[in-house]
């Protein structure tokens, strides 16, 4: 009786992990190896041609015009992240302390604020496309309603804005993830360390910054981590918002859009190359990893120090 019960659990705990490992292994694992061979050939189109090693790295570093295309894309990544540092997840934290507090509204706040995230991208990226649209867009109506029509202008076709504009956009739609993140972490602070903090501070400044910002730093590494991957993986909607061009002029490439016009093609690139795409991949790849390991790794000392 005990060997078949503990086969029967062996059974149920195979069937738990097996399909879910195997949905990796397949979407997941094969991809990246595939990548990884793919970058060592030269392609034409769909026809794999000879082994070439690491000429399709070298192009797409050095050789031009793909390595200003590679800088001009990872330097876009570069600011969407340090934007969305400040902009999404500063505003995250403020509202979780906000509604940590109980502030008036605060359970419809809960709500309102985690709903855009729910949203799915192509909505929310066609959404405000029609918002930003020069001539009937609801934000240049509104600016012309209020006496603010001089600030009226065409925030997706310029290169000035557009990249702030999407970067407005993937805050207003994410804004709520780090707010839940840290909520959970400042929901698990003691009432005790609260009321030790009021009796030496009347300061909300001093509490915020001395006692409740260490405390979630779990929550923080998370945060930070996930942004971090998010924001070099950017892809759907400055696609959607910008196209496959990153345009105006560029200007709000980033290497997801990069990487899909070499490996796939498009109008203006023209024939797919999976060899500079897969080499492309792959560096975008392992720098995500081994940047995200060292802050991880580093962000958790933190925590056990503090």
């Amino acid at each position: 009786m005990p060997a078949l019960r503990l086969t029967g659990r062996g059974l149920w705990i195979t069937a738990l992990i097996v399909p879910p490992l195997a949905f990796v292994a397949t979407f997941v694992a094969y991809p990246i190896i595939s990548a990884l061979a793919y970058a060592f050939f030269d392609w034409q189109g769909l026809l794999r041609g000879e082994f070439v090693g690491f000429q399709n790295f070298a192009e797409v570093l050095f050789q031009e015009p793909f390595a200003s295309y590679t800088r001009n894309a990872f330097a876009h990544n570069i600011v969407v992240f340090f934007a969305l540092m400040v902009v999404q997840n500063g505003l995250g934290f403020l509202l979780a302390y906000a509604l940590w507090r109980e502030l008036p509204g605060a359970a419809f706040h809960r709500v309102a604020v985690f709903l855009p995230v729910v949203l799915s991208t192509v909505i929310v990226g066609f959404l405000w496309k029609l918002f930003f649209h020069p001539l009937f867009g609801v934000v240049n109506k509104s600016l012309d309603a209020i006496g603010l029509d001089w600030l009226s202008q065409p925030w997706l076709g310029q290169s000035s804005t557009a990249l702030g504009a999407l970067i407005f956009v993937n805050a207003w739609h994410w804004v709520g993830f780090p707010t839940l993140i840290f909520l959970a972490g400042m929901q698990r602070i003691l009432p005790e360390v609260l009321d030790a903090a009021r009796m030496e501070t009347e300061s909300e400044w001093v509490r915020i910054s001395g006692i409740v910002w260490p405390l979630v730093a779990p929550s923080a590494t998370v945060v930070f981590i996930l942004l971090f991957i998010g924001s070099f993986n950017w892809f759907e909607l400055p696609y959607i918002m910008a196209g496959l061009d990153g345009s105006p002029f560029g200007s709000t490439d980033v290497l997801g859009l990069y990487f899909y016009r070499t490996a796939f093609g498009n109008q203006s690139a023209g024939v797919q190359d999976f060899g500079r795409g897969s080499a492309l991949a792959v560096l975008t790849f392992l720098f995500i990893a081994v940047v995200a390991a060292f802050w991880t790794i580093r962000l958790r000392k933190r925590e056990i120090q503090i």
